[in-house]
């Protein structure tokens, strides 16, 4: 990742306090229907500009490739980042507490109307926006990072052993992820 000095302060220089810190990840809690990572990109990358559009993919690849949730691994170390081990509760916090609220309110909903057609089809509407949703927001860190074409196919090879091929996440990372570290690095090195 690209730091600063101060890893403690944002892309644009100035410090992240624990309240901007709190707020923000309750912000993509709230409003991260169908996965937060498409919501946490435009709040942390474009709105609140924390991080640049590179450390970003960076944190989020390596958030991807750690056990747990890709978000939760990001939200450690983003309040890791800005301060230490108590901005990862702060941020965990913030990320969890709108979305506890809002699945305890919405379960007690469903329980009463599961049954209902309707809202059957609702589930499955909801899926599709949110596969929407995620591809749409790996088509707009692509724009914006300008990958190299070795990096481009690397993505494209990921996207058919996952999607197409069906192959296993682990062992689609665990051969994918050194190769591509090995070209980025081999690519430098020239």
């Amino acid at each position: 990742m690209e730091q600063s000095a101060d890893s403690s302060k944002t892309a644009s220089g100035r410090p992240l306090g624990k309240l901007e810190l709190f707020t923000g990840f309750a912000e993509m809690g709230l409003f991260g229907f169908g996965g937060v990572a498409t919501i946490a990109r435009h709040i942390i990358v474009d709105k609140r500009r924390w991080m640049s559009e590179h450390d970003y993919a960076a944190v989020l690849g390596l958030g991807q490739i750690l056990p747990g949730g890709n978000i939760i691994n990001m939200t450690v170390m983003l309040g890791d980042r800005f301060h230490g081990p108590l901005g990862s509760i702060i941020a965990l916090s913030g990320l969890m507490i709108m979305p506890i609220v809002i699945l305890l309110g919405l379960t007690l909903v469903y329980d009463a109307y599961a049954a209902n057609p309707d809202v059957r089809a609702a589930t499955i509407g909801a899926g599709a926006a949110a596969a929407g949703l995620v591809i749409g927001m790996g088509l707009k860190m692509g724009r914006a990072l300008r990958l190299h074409p070795i990096h481009l196919g690397f993505a494209v090879t990921t996207f058919v052993a996952m999607g197409v091929l069906r192959l296993p996440f682990i062992a689609t990372i665990i051969v994918l992820a050194p190769l591509c570290i090995a070209a980025t690095w081999w690519m430098r090195k020239r």
